[in-house]
């Protein structure tokens, strides 16, 4: 099976499993001169698996994940932690609910391009083998295997997950 092919069955396999929401960071510009505060706008949802989001018709590799929460004043140690919390603080005046999981920074694949013997990372074509790199140290894993993998632990989390 080529790739645009193995994500067309996980498609079918994931029909009634969950989706987390996909965002995008909103700056608005200026008001009479002052500046309003960031959002994360809702773009659409994805099953998320692994480095893939996998959407009706298309495939994303994954950037930040981040749950949204309203914005509280704390103090914090690192200046990444006060980014996040800025982020989720976006994310939920874009309108998602407290506690939603949303995804950003997402940026779309070309399954088509591995099918052509190109890259379009994390997918790769591996002597004729769809693959995908899990990992930025990892090595590449069959595309057939790993969404296998992907929808199983989708369907069916395993306790405490």
């Amino acid at each position: 099976m080529n790739a645009l092919q193995l994500f067309d069955a996980a498609r079918s396999r994931l029909a009634d499993a969950p989706r987390e929401a996909l965002g995008e960071l909103v700056v608005p510009k200026r008001f009479l001169g002052l500046a309003r505060a960031p959002r994360i706008e809702r773009r659409g949802s994805a099953w998320h698996l692994g480095v893939l989001l996998l959407t009706e018709d298309a495939v994303f590799a994954t950037g930040d994940i981040l749950r949204a929460r309203q914005e509280v004043r704390r103090g914090y140690t690192a200046e990444s932690q006060r980014q996040r919390a800025e982020l989720a603080a976006a994310a939920h005046r874009g309108g998602f609910a407290e506690g939603e999981i949303v995804h950003i920074g997402w940026r779309m694949l070309q399954p088509g391009a591995v099918d052509r013997g190109e890259a379009s990372a994390p997918l790769f074509d591996a002597d004729g083998v769809p693959s995908v790199r899990w990992s930025a140290a990892g090595g590449l894993m069959p595309l057939d295997a790993y969404l296998s993998e992907r929808v199983a632990l989708l369907r069916d989390p395993p306790g405490g997950a």
